[in-house]
C-alpha cells in the first residue's frame, strides 16, 4: 500500500526526527575509528558498573519476582523516599507531593507539551536548543519562536518584543538553564529572575528542563526556578539520572505544582503505567547507600578536566578560525566558523576522517547556524579528545 493512502493523523506533520539519535545508528554502521564527539552521553568508564551490578543483585535477592511487576505510576516509594532525602541536602528540596518519576528526562518533556500546549499555541524556545525537546513540542502543534541566546543564556530581555510582533502570549517557554544544550551556557541570576515576571504576567508555563544543574565544576550556584519560583506553579522542572548515573536507566523525574502532577498521574497512565521498576530500584539504593554525592565530585572533576582538555586542542588547531563557548559545566561546548564553512557537509567528511559531531542546524526549527556545530567534551579521554580534535582539523581542511 502506498503510504500517501494511509489515514494519517494530522499531528504526524509535525513529527521530526532526532538528527542526534539518528547519528548512534549511523556511527554504529562505520567499520572505522570514529572519535564521537556527537552523542549528549557520560562516558562509559565514568557509568558506576560494577557497583550497579552488586545492587542488582542485592535487589533481586530482596524483592524476589516482585521486582518485575508493575510499579506505581507516580513511582516506587522507595525511591521517591531516597530522592526526596537526597534533594532535601540541595537548593532542591521538595515534597513528596511534588514528584513524579518518569521514563527519563524525555517524558518529563513529552509530559509537559501534553499537558499544555495545543495545535497553534506560541511557545518559546531558546535558539539554539536541544533537537530532541524542541521536536517535542512541535508533536504537540507548538508555534514556536525561537529566541537568541549569549554568553548568559537566553536573552530575556528581547522576548516581549517577540511577543508583541507575535501577537499573542506564549503558552509556555522551554528553557535549559544550566550548561545549556548545545552551548554549554548557563542563564544569569538577573535574567532569570526576569523570565519569572514575565512568566507570571503572561501566564505562561516556564518549562525548565535541567539535565546538567548537578554538574557545575567551576564557578558559582546560580538558583534555579525551582528555587527562585518557591513552587510557583507556573514552573515545570524536569530532571534525569540520564547524565549523571546513566542513559540506560531511563529514570528521571518532573517537580511541579501538586495539582499538575494528578493531570501528570493520569497522562503517564495511558502511556506507559509505570517507569522501569528494577531501575527504579537500582536507583533508589545507589541514593541509599549515600553513593550519588561522591559519584558525583569524581564526574565533576573528570569532566572539567576533559573539558579543559578540549579548550587547549581547540586552541592549538582551531585558533583564529573559529571561537568557542567556555562552558563551566555540563557536557557541551558550541563551535563557530566564519559563515563560509557548512557543517552539515564539513560532518560527511569529518566521519571518513574519523571524528563525529552534530552539525548548528540540527539544533534550530528555521535551520540556522550552519557555521556551527556541539561536541561533547564528556565522553572522550583527553588523548581520544586531542586525536579527535585533530582530525577535525583536517576534515576542515579537506572540506
Amino acid at each position: 500500500m502506498n503510504a500517501e493512502v494511509l489515514p494519517w493523523a494530522a499531528r504526524t506533520k509535525g513529527l521530526v526526527g532526532s538528527i542526534i539519535d539518528s547519528s548512534t545508528s549511523l556511527l554504529q554502521r562505520q567499520t572505522h575509528d570514529i572519535v564521537s564527539f556527537a552523542m549528549g552521553s557520560p562516558a562509559a568508564e565514568a557509568v558506576p558498573s560494577e557497583d550497579f551490578s552488586e545492587i542488582y543483585s542485592s535487589v533481586l535477592a530482596n524483592n524476589g519476582a516482585g521486582v518485575f511487576a508493575y510499579g506505581a505510576t507516580e513511582g516506587e516509594t522507595a525511591l521517591r523516599d531516597e530522592l526526596l532525602a537526597y534533594l532535601e541536602t540541595t537548593p532542591e528540596r521538595t515534597s513528596a507531593e511534588r514528584l513524579l518519576i518518569t521514563s527519563g528526562g524525555m517524558q518529563g518533556l513529552d509530559l509537559a507539551g501534553k499537558l499544555f500546549v495545543d495545535p497553534g499555541d506560541l511557545v518559546i524556545v531558546e535558539a539554539p536548543t536541544y533537537t530532541n525537546g524542541s521536536a517535542t513540542l512541535l508533536a504537540y502543534g507548538a508555534d514556536i519562536v525561537e529566541a537568541p541566546i549569549d554568553d548568559d543564556g537566553l536573552i530575556v530581555e528581547t522576548l516581549p518584543e517577540l511577543v508583541q510582533k507575535a501577537g499573542r502570549r506564549p503558552k509556555a517557554i522551554y528553557v535549559i538553564p544550566n550548561f545549556q544544550n548545545p552551548t554549554g551556557t548557563a542563564m544569569s541570576l538577573k535574567r532569570r529572575l526576569l523570565l519569572l515576571a514575565l512568566a507570571r504576567e503572561w501566564r505562561s508555563i516556564i518549562i525548565d528542563d535541567d539535565p546538567y544543574g548537578m554538574l557545575r565544576f567551576d564557578g558559582r550556584h546560580i538558583p534555579g526556578f525551582r528555587e527562585l519560583g518557591g513552587g510557583d506553579p507556573l514552573v515545570f522542572s524536569v530532571r534525569t539520572f540520564s547524565k549523571i548515573l546513566a542513559p540506560g536507566l531511563r529514570v528521571g523525574w518532573v517537580d511541579a505544582d501538586p495539582a499538575i502532577v494528578e493531570k501528570l498521574i493520569d497522562a503517564k497512565q495511558t502511556m506507559d503505567t509505570c517507569t522501569n521498576v528494577p531501575n527504579q530500584l537500582l536507583s533508589a539504593e545507589f541514593l541509599r547507600r549515600g553513593g550519588l554525592e561522591p559519584h558525583l565530585d569524581r564526574l565533576r572533576r573528570e569532566y572539567q578536566k576533559r573539558m579543559r582538555a578540549m579548550q587547549t586542542s581547540l586552541e592549538n588547531h582551531f585558533s583564529g578560525v573559529a571561537t568557542w563557548t567556555h562552558p563551566q559545566g555540563g557536557f557541551f561546548l558550541w563551535l563557530t566558523f566564519g559563515d563560509n564553512v557548512d557543517t552539515s557537509k564539513l560532518f560527511d567528511v569529518a566521519v571518513q576522517n574519523g571524528v563525529a559531531f552534530i552539525p548548528g542546524r540540527a539544533f534550530s526549527v528555521t535551520g540556522q547556524f550552519g557555521n556551527a556545530l556541539r561536541l561533547c567534551f564528556a565522553s572522550q579521554t583527553p588523548e581520544r579528545t586531542e586525536l579527535g580534535i585533530s582530525r577535525l582539523a583536517e576534515a576542515l581542511k579537506a572540506l
